[in-house]
């Protein structure tokens, strides 16, 4: 198998085909994709590698596939993109090469099997801790094939990671005993039934709605380098006001505006004495007081005890006091305002790793939205209600990527997923266009229509099968408008979470403590 390929560039094929595949509905390419890797690694196991030139080989393969699918990253922060494919590259490596090593230690027919818990379990503990980076999760590829993962709505994307790495190692086996009969029925079975199971649950009827709402979602296409952070919000609101108010009217419950809308920082001590709340509820409230509005802001919170404060924190000499910022979600109705704080921040844009190790480098950090530093965060999710007491998940940007921290907004009640985002940073890159497709999949997961609010990028309405409607185009003002279905039901990943990477994690402590256990033996008993 690749007989015809130089060794040395098998992992580098391998990271071609992983990167063409979240290009040009290519996604099902992922599914033989590693192949190229796993005879790399067998042909280094047979002796034919040296250790050095296997795992430099493997980081490299590595390292084409991060560039390929994230190389827009640098548009936005250069320090972004060294954590996006530079230190990705390197914690894939070390996956890869501890599953190498565990093969070799525990080889018994079968230890194929091992790739995919190790896999699992790091594609969720990637999601976890402040290094995290999960933008090429391998179950996000099929985001632009949502009618063949419907299934993700049991499993979550971590499902969909299992099928692309269980269906490589049996495509792999079957291609190395192509005699073996009852190997390739089930490769195909992996391979086939999955689609078909899929394509099944997408053709059924949709189920009825248990109720519906009326939502306008607005995209202003405020440059974001140039203009938004530039000139005042008087400027930007009525420029705004000007689009959506023909669209307004009785009928409408839910207007959204986009992350960061409101420029400016907002204390929160006194939200409901800011002339950019009075603004909202003077141009849109008065007029229709059962309207409920969603918008983007930066916020912060003071810290008077100077022993009990964030270690995101700064001091500020002027007031001699401590003070957190927040990237907020604001929900304002006629009778209060609501408040979120976004609390899966970008790694080395919005949050410096670890603050409270590395506090003295958060200056490094790139200004994404007015505010230089690290910024604060909330320990759990807050729904937002509307007037009528309709619940909405309010998830901002970058936190649409996370299928186990954006379910949490679901198991609390929230009957729509709202997701307020700035995608202008990245530049007309297939960086806004893989954002946008990844919402599908949140859409499968939770069975919840998702309205998108771009301050450019792409604005649209997702039904729970992850179909996209009244899609924007880049760089574009518009407003849309759609009657939503709100649901109260929820999925089996809902309620019970993502199982498949539970398990994983579990799996791949007892290998590594396995592996632990026999270097103790070996030690003891002096046995190389």
């Amino acid at each position: 198998m690749f007989n015809r390929v130089p060794r040395n560039l098998l992992p580098l094929l391998s990271g071609a085909l992983m990167g063409l595949s979240w290009y040009y509905h290519l996604s099902l390419l992922m599914l033989v994709a590693w192949l190229p890797l796993l005879a790399f690694e067998t042909a280094y196991r047979e002796g034919h590698i040296s250790n050095w030139r296997y795992n430099l080989s493997v980081y490299f393969g590595f390292f084409l596939w991060n560039l390929l699918v994230s190389w827009w990253v640098v548009n936005a922060s250069a320090g972004g993109a060294v954590v996006a494919f530079v230190v990705n590259s390197f914690f894939m490596t070390i996956v890869f090469v501890v599953y190498t090593r565990l093969r070799q230690v525990l080889a018994f027919t079968g230890n194929h099997w091992f790739l995919v818990p190790l896999w699992l379990a790091w594609e969720y503990g990637h999601t976890l801790w402040d290094l995290t980076w999960t933008w090429l999760t391998l179950g996000n590829v099929f985001s632009n094939l949502h009618p063949l993962v419907q299934w993700y709505a049991y499993t979550g994307t971590s499902g969909g990671s299992a099928w692309v790495l269980v269906s490589n190692i049996l495509i792999y086996r079957t291609l190395s005993q192509p005699s073996a009969i009852k190997q390739r029925i089930l490769t195909t079975a992996v391979v086939i039934l999955p689609i078909i199971v899929s394509l099944t649950l997408y053709l059924l009827p949709t189920k009825n709605p248990d109720s519906t709402s009326k939502v306008v979602a607005v995209q202003p296409n405020i440059d974001p380098y140039n203009e938004k952070f530039f000139t005042g919000f008087s400027e930007q609101f009525e420029k705004t006001a000007a689009m959506v108010t023909p669209e307004l009217d009785s009928s409408v419950d839910l207007l959204i505006f986009p992350e960061t809308f409101i420029s400016e920082n907002l204390n929160e001590e006194v939200m409901n004495e800011r002339e950019e709340i009075d603004w909202f509820r003077g141009t849109y409230l008065h007029s229709y007081p059962k309207l409920t509005i969603v918008a983007g802001s930066n916020s912060y919170q003071l810290f008077n005890d100077i022993t009990k404060h964030p270690s995101t924190a700064r001091f500020d000499e002027r007031v001699k006091a401590w003070f957190d910022v927040y990237n907020t979600g604001i929900c304002i109705t006629t009778q209060s305002v609501q408040l979120y704080h976004k609390s899966k921040l970008v790694p080395g844009v919005e949050r410096m790793p670890f603050p409270a190790l590395f506090k003295p480098l958060e200056a490094l950090a790139i200004d994404m939205g007015g505010t230089m530093g690290s910024l604060g965060t909330q320990s759990g999710r807050t729904v937002f209600k509307d007037q009528c007491g309709r619940l909405s998940a309010p998830v901002i940007c970058y936190e649409s990527v996370y299928p186990d921290f954006v379910r949490e907004y679901i198991q609390l009640g929230a009957q729509l997923i709202t997701i307020i985002t700035n995608d202008g940073w990245w530049g007309n890159t297939p960086g806004y266009r893989q954002h946008k497709d990844y919402a599908r999949l949140r859409a499968i997961e939770c069975h919840r229509w998702v309205v998108r609010s771009a301050n450019t990028g792409t604005s649209c309405f997702i039904h729970p099968n992850g179909d996209m409607e009244q899609e924007t185009a880049w760089w574009q003002p518009a407003v849309i408008t759609a009657q939503v279905g709100l649901y109260n039901d929820q999925t089996f990943f809902v309620k019970h979470g993502d199982l498949l990477s539970y398990t994983a994690s579990v799996i791949a402590i007892l290998l590594l403590v396995w592996r632990l256990l026999i270097f103790v033996l070996r030690l003891v008993t002096k046995n190389p």
